[in-house]
């Protein structure tokens, strides 16, 4: 990994920041990957939230990001809306502050970003689009639903195979302010460590595993 990024990650390892009503929140996504992973299976996320503009991004990312970190294999992360609109540039900004490399390989109205984290892996393609777009599995998914309009509003995620409200507070409140640029990297923050407490008991429960078996 980027070695900015790395840094940056090991702080975000601070899960005494979250509370105990956010980790049963977060348990159910600990507990389909789990799954996932004790049957040998892919591990398919898809993040959901109304414009597929910013939460969905940071969380895909991050979930991302935090596998590869864990060394949790065959991990797939995706994002999607209700509805098209665009990557909001300040989120690519914020990343790229946080140590991920970023460059767009298109650019008009809904531009495609690629989003690297390491050197030597295929980056993380960033457009914004639906929820069932072609470019996310149709199937054999976990759907993430990151916002509360989204999850309200869209009751039935066609191919889903479980459903997880993870709802965080949109950073958008602090739009054409002059606390923008605090409150996403503040968002981001809480977002990447969320995601990386997620792993971290996936890594956990795969070392108990592995104990007692030898034993």
């Amino acid at each position: 990994m980027y070695p900015q990024l790395k840094e940056n990650l090991n702080k975000f390892q601070d899960f005494d920041t979250i509370s105990t009503e956010r980790k049963a929140m977060l348990q159910p996504l600990v507990d389909y990957i789990q799954q996932k992973i004790n049957e040998n299976q892919a591990v398919n996320l898809n993040f959901i939230c109304t414009h597929n503009s910013r939460r969905s991004h940071l969380s895909q990312v991050w979930a991302q990001v935090a596998a590869s970190f864990y060394h949790i294999e065959n991990v797939f992360c995706y994002s999607g809306g209700t509805e098209e609109t665009a990557l909001f540039p300040k989120v690519a900004e914020t990343l790229a502050n946080q140590g991920l490399n970023i460059f767009k390989i298109a650019d008009n109205n809904n531009p495609v970003y690629a989003i690297k984290y390491s050197e030597n892996t295929l980056p993380i393609i960033g457009f914004s689009k639906k929820y069932d777009s072609p470019f996310n599995p149709e199937s054999a998914f976990a759907a993430i639903m990151t916002c509360s309009q989204a999850d309200g509003g869209c009751p039935f995620i066609a191919g889903a195979e479980k459903r997880i409200p993870i709802t965080f507070e949109d950073p958008e409140i602090a739009d054409g302010t002059a606390q923008q640029n605090k409150v996403y990297e503040q968002r981001s923050i809480e977002i990447a460590t969320e995601m990386m407490y997620v792993f971290s008991q996936i890594t956990k429960m795969k070392n108990a595993t592995k104990t007692k078996i030898s034993r």
